[in-house]
């Protein structure tokens, strides 16, 4: 099941429901597990193809010289290192205001040379006629010569009252657009100030990111060791349990241990019979009772070691909620294993010190296992005894102590069997 998810990057619904949280974080670690290997796959082709074609380098005039110091060396200057270089604020401002006056100065002089065009164009016309005038009467009388001269000069003193005034309106218009050029400018660089600030943020939240990934991976690796150290200590105890029986040795009386069983931590499936196929989910009830009877019921998964009765710990297609109710009456430690109600697969059902937790059994390949570890068993038998020593997660120490059985005068799993 766990290989047809990687290969598919897809979990159902249904299926994604039935996990806890340690499964649903250990299932995202392998899926982005895969990703990765699939993204360097794809780069280390992209590179071997980029090698295979080699690209010709272009000869190019340019080059580039580098002014020297004293020692013979490239010259550097760092702003800020000599008492008398000036803050980079200030610096920009100066650079800002020298914008502003050349631009405003530039618009000025524009505005000016109108001005002049227009006076020259309203006063031209009156100095040629008063001429005209001054050439036809020559030999008018000296009080018509005084009143032309005074007439002159109050239009000359006219011309220079109009002359100050569209001075005054030039310099206005010129303080007026050098100041806006300078807000304009500061108010560029606010807005570069605040993509500096976003851009942090941004890094803020990718540094964060590794970081959770990094947990991710350490989790995973810690997952990985604990199994590897359960398969180790389990393939152990069966090579003592063989000596023992061997040699017939005595030994001082310890606790019962689990029976040794065969466990592999490969990807290989255990005694995959031919033309029997294995659907990851369903959501109809009658078709997981014909799987449970075409393809579980005859390995005898229910079954107790000896086949000779139902095992104890082992109910019929029941919810979560049924389960928590049976396992409410239990003390910390009882365990059930039911047929799940919505894919074709098992889960266990453990009552912990905090509450309840469920644990889904990958059924697939005629082999069993908690999802997201690598300890295979033959049968549901198996997997309970060694989890009665060994912690179901490496995190949560939980044992399987008490088996939860059926209600008297009620068996749920009857509809399997008849």
């Amino acid at each position: 099941m766990l290989q047809q998810i990687l290969t598919n990057m897809f979990i159902e619904p249904e299926l994604l429901a039935e996990l806890n949280e340690e499964q649903k974080q250990v299932l995202f670690f392998k899926m982005r597990e895969e990703q990765v290997r699939r993204w360097r796959e794809r780069e280390t082709g992209l590179e071997k193809e980029e090698a295979g074609t080699v690209k010709p380098r272009k000869v190019s005039g340019k080059t580039v010289s580098w002014l020297k110091g004293s020692d013979n060396d490239v010259w550097v200057w760092l702003m800020g290192e000599h008492p008398d270089d000036k803050p980079y604020d200030q610096i920009c401002d100066e650079i800002m205001a020298e914008r502003a006056a050349n631009q405003a100065q530039k618009e000025a002089k524009e505005f000016r040379a109108k001005k002049e065009a227009e006076i020259e164009k309203r006063f031209s016309g009156l100095y040629v006629e008063q001429e005209e005038t001054d050439r036809q009467k020559q030999a008018c009388k000296a009080a018509a010569l005084e009143y032309s001269r005074c007439h002159n000069l109050l239009q000359k003193r006219y011309e220079a009252e109009e002359r100050r005034k569209a001075e005054e309106e030039v310099r206005r218009l010129e303080d007026k657009r050098a100041q806006q050029i300078f807000m304009d400018l500061k108010e560029v660089q606010h807005q570069g100030k605040g993509q500096d600030k976003e851009e942090k943020a941004w890094q803020d939240s990718l540094r964060k990111s590794k970081v959770a990934d990094q947990r991710r991976r350490s989790l995973a690796k810690q997952t990985r060791e604990d199994n590897r150290r359960r398969s180790l200590k389990a393939l152990e105890r069966g090579r003592v349990a063989a000596m023992t029986k061997a040699f017939g040795g005595q030994t001082t009386a310890l606790p019962p241990k689990a029976k040794p069983r065969k466990l592999t931590l490969t990807n290989e499936p255990i005694d995959q019979r031919p033309n029997m196929r294995h659907s990851v989910s369903s959501s109809n009830r009658e078709e997981i009772i014909r799987w449970f009877r075409e393809q579980q019921l005859p390995l005898r998964v229910c079954f107790q070691q000896d086949q000779t009765c139902i095992a104890p710990w082992f109910h019929g297609i029941i919810s979560l909620q049924e389960a928590e109710d049976f396992l409410g009456s239990v003390s910390p430690g009882g365990f059930l294993v039911r047929v799940s109600e919505r894919i074709l697969g098992y889960v266990l059902s453990y009552r912990s010190q905090e509450g309840f937790k469920h644990f889904l059994i990958d059924a697939a390949d005629n082999c069993y296992m908690l999802l997201g570890d690598q300890i295979k068993f033959t049968s549901l038998e198996e997997l309970v005894e060694y989890h009665k020593d060994e912690p179901l997660t490496a995190s949560g120490g939980e044992r399987l102590l008490m088996a939860c059985g059926q209600k008297p005068g009620n068996l749920d799993y009857s509809e399997l069997f008849t």
